[in-house]
């Protein structure tokens, strides 16, 4: 342990965001971190509801010895502009992805998805199949716990809520940083609960520009899922090529219950099963996620 007290094992959020830059675009402001070193494959690092890209702090470093590294707060998160009045879409957080892939001239890319950041794959995935214009082309995407297939997702009540529109402005001006632990703890696995101090980070973001008055909006998502589920799981069975699911199983989102989902609707071939973590398996047990991924991406040549 350092000198003066600090966890060697926690990278903090100044540092994240001193690593970081605020990119304009049409649609606003976009946080992007990236380390890129030209010889290796690019990553994607696409992050879940309601966070931001520090969620992939724990991986970032391993990772970087073996990908060109991209990581983004999507629009209405995290660092990223919260414009109001904005109709919130995955379609338009797939959008800014390719924008910021072309920006990097990233023609070739691979992704690492969690959560919300599921769903923006799959929409990147189904646009695989339209060839009416040259865009980069997707290689591996490597899911972690999320609503992949929208019958096995479990929303939490609050989820719900928020997504509707009499109870959902209201829930967020009444959000309080002890109710919002309460329930990133009610995902997390028994013996993997978050450090106070991620807590404070994420909250922290969630309060930067007021974020909380555009929750309701970005919980739109949820009913994206359920009427794109055609385009978006059709995607999974539609699209050559490789994927995998690293599934926290004691998540009651989208835990064990989803992982007997993917099986049965595309095998357990690239099924790796946590039993320990819960919805953040990337928080929560990053070694095992870093080593499942890693055999993924050898298995199936993406890396040497």
């Amino acid at each position: 342990m350092p000198p003066d007290g600090s966890d060697p094992g926690f990278f903090e959020l100044g540092h994240w965001r001193e690593g970081g830059e605020h990119m304009p675009t049409p649609l606003g402001r976009l946080f992007v971190r990236r380390q890129v070193e030209p010889r290796l494959p690019v990553l994607l690092l696409l992050h879940g509801f309601p966070s931001a890209s520090w969620d992939w702090a724990p991986l970032w470093e391993p990772l970087s010895k073996h990908f060109s590294l991209l990581a983004l707060d999507f629009l209405g998160f995290g660092d990223s502009a919260k414009p109001k009045r904005h109709r919130y879409t995955i379609v338009e957080q797939a959008e800014l992805c390719e924008w910021l892939l072309r920006r990097e001239g990233a023609w070739d890319y691979h992704v690492l998805a969690h959560d919300y950041g599921d769903t923006v794959a799959q929409e990147l995935l189904a646009r695989q199949l339209d060839r009416r214009k040259p865009r980069p082309q997707l290689r591996s995407v490597l899911f972690l716990n999320g609503g992949i297939f929208p019958e096995a997702h479990r929303p939490r009540p609050i989820q719900r809520l928020l997504a509707t529109p009499l109870l959902g402005p209201l829930l967020a001006r009444l959000s309080t940083r002890r109710r919002f632990a309460a329930s990133l703890r009610s995902v997390f696995g028994p013996d993997t609960p978050p450090d106070p101090r991620l807590v404070d980070g994420l909250w922290q973001l969630l309060e930067t520009e007021d974020g909380r008055r555009v929750l309701p909006a970005l919980s739109g998502y949820l009913k994206e899922r359920r009427q794109l589920r055609a385009r978006w799981v059709g995607a999974l069975e539609r699209v050559a090529v490789p994927m995998a699911l690293v599934n926290g199983s004691a998540d009651p989102v989208s835990g064990a219950h989803a992982a007997q989902r993917w099986r049965e609707c595309l095998g357990e071939d690239d099924l790796v099963e946590l039993p320990g973590s819960g919805h953040y398996p990337h928080v929560e047990a990053p070694a095992q996620v870093l080593e499942a991924g890693l055999r993924f991406w050898r298995r199936h040549r993406v890396l040497g």
